[in-house]
C-alpha cells in the first residue's frame, strides 16, 4: 500500500500534521507513506524516517493567478510523476485548491479531505471522492488526526502526540554552543511573526527578559530568522540587565534548543509550534488566532490573550484598525511565565 499526503506548508502547519504521520505509521508499519510539500518548508521534515519519499512542489508561481486552468496546469508541469507512484490514496490535510489539485494529480482513485466547513477553499471539494466531517472546536493537531484515522479506519488507542522530526549531530552541537552561553538554565523568547497583527512588542521581549532574570534566575535567548534581525535588536535593546542573548539558529538547531529550554515564550507563529512539539514549557501570546485552535494541546502549556474584548472571535485579521489584541503588559506574561514553571516544578515533584 503507498498513500500520499499532502500538507504544503508553512512551518506550523507542518508540526501539526506530524502527530496524524505517526498514528499512520504506528497502524501501518509496511505501507509506504509519501508527502507533498512546498519547497521552502519542507527542511522539517527532511530525513524523516516515517516519510518515504518527499515531494517538493513550488507553489509561488501561482499563489496570484485567479485562473484554476493555470493553477492545475502549473501543478501538473511540477509534480507530473506523482501519477506513476500508484498511490491507493490521497490525503488532503491542507483544505486548498492547489492541495486538492495534487491529490488529483496522484491518481489516487481515493482522494481524502475535510467536509466543507473545515475547508479553507471550499472549491477543492469537487476534486476529492470523500470528504470527512470532524468534529469543531479541535485543535488542529487533533482535527488532523480524525482526519488520517476516519480515512485509513485507524483504531488508536494513543493519547500522547508524537512529533517525529529527524535531527542529526550537527544540530545537536549548534544547540549545545548556543546553550553554552545561556547556561544550565534559559527562556526562548519568540518577537517573529508571519502577520504582523500576530506581533507583541520586540520591546517588550526586551523587559520580559529582564523579569525573568530577576525573578526566575534566567537568562533569555531571543531567536529569530535571518529575515527577522531587526525585531531581536530590538528586543535587546528593550532589556536593561543584558540578559538577554540574540542567536539565528537553524530549523532543526531550534528544535534540539528548545528541548533544552526552561520555558518558551512566542507567538502563533512556526517556532512556537515547533517548541510544543520539543516537549519544552510553552507560554503563548495570541492575539488575532485562537489558542484553543492553533496553540499546544497540552493543559499545562499557557496562553496570554485579552479575553476582555469581543472583537478577538473568529478574527484571523492580517491587518487592523482597531490592534488591540496584542495590547498586553509585560506583568501579565512574566506572571503566567511565574505559572508555567511552577506547574513543571509540581510535575517533577510528583515524579
Amino acid at each position: 500500500m503507498r498513500i500520499l499526503f499532502v500538507k504544503l506548508g508553512a512551518i506550523g502547519d507542518l508540526v501539526h500534521a506530524l502527530p496524524a504521520l505517526a498514528a499512520v505509521r504506528r497502524a501501518f508499519p509496511d505501507i509506504e507513506i509519501d508527502w507533498a510539500v512546498e519547497s521552502r518548508s519542507a527542511e522539517i521534515l527532511r530525513d524523516n524516517p516515517m516519510i518515504d519519499r518527499l515531494i517538493e512542489v513550488d507553489t509561488s508561481a501561482i499563489r496570484e493567478t485567479r485562473s484554476p486552468k493555470a493553477m492545475y496546469s502549473e501543478l501538473k508541469i511540477q509534480a507530473g510523476s506523482l501519477r506513476e507512484r500508484g498511490y491507493e490514496a490521497a490525503i488532503d490535510l491542507q483544505g486548498l485548491l492547489k492541495s486538492a489539485m495534487i491529490a488529483r494529480l496522484s491518481g489516487a482513485p481515493r482522494r481524502v479531505g475535510f467536509g466543507k466547513r473545515e475547508l479553507r477553499e471550499p472549491l477543492g471539494r469537487f476534486l476529492l471522492t470523500e470528504r470527512i466531517v470532524v468534529p469543531g472546536g479541535l485543535n488542529v493537531i487533533d482535527k488532523n488526526l480524525q482526519l488520517v484515522r476516519s480515512a485509513l479506519d485507524i483504531r488508536d488507542p494513543q493519547t500522547r502526540h508524537e512529533f517525529p522530526i529527524a535531527t542529526s549531530q550537527q544540530h545537536r552541537d549548534e544547540a549545545a554552543r548556543i546553550a553554552a552561553e545561556a547556561g544550565d538554565r534559559f527562556a526562548i523568547l519568540n518577537p517573529a511573526g508571519g502577520w504582523v497583527t500576530k506581533l507583541w512588542p520586540a520591546e517588550n521581549y526586551g523587559g520580559l527578559a529582564d523579569r525573568l532574570w530577576d525573578e526566575q534566575g534566567l537568562v533569555s535567548i531571543v531567536v529569530t530568522g535571518p529575515k527577522e534581525v531587526e525585531l531581536a535588536e530590538r528586543a535587546v535593546k528593550g532589556s536593561r540587565s543584558g540578559r538577554l542573548i540574540a542567536s539565528q539558529p537553524s530549523l532543526k538547531g531550534f528544535y534540539e534548543l528548545a528541548r533544552s529550554a526552561a520555558v518558551y515564550i512566542g507567538g502563533d507563529t512556526g517556532p512556537t509550534h515547533i517548541a510544543v512539539a520539543a516537549g519544552a514549557p510553552v507560554v503563548g501570546i495570541f492575539g488575532p488566532t485562537e489558542w484553543w485552535r492553533n496553540g499546544s494541546p497540552r493543559a499545562e502549556d499557557i496562553c496570554v490573550g485579552r479575553e476582555d474584548i469581543g472583537c478577538r472571535v473568529d478574527c484571523h485579521r492580517r491587518k487592523c484598525s482597531n490592534w488591540i489584541c496584542m495590547d498586553i503588559d509585560v506583568d501579565t506574561v512574566a506572571d503566567a511565565v511565574a505559572a508555567r514553571l511552577s506547574r513543571v516544578s509540581e510535575k517533577e515533584a510528583l515524579a
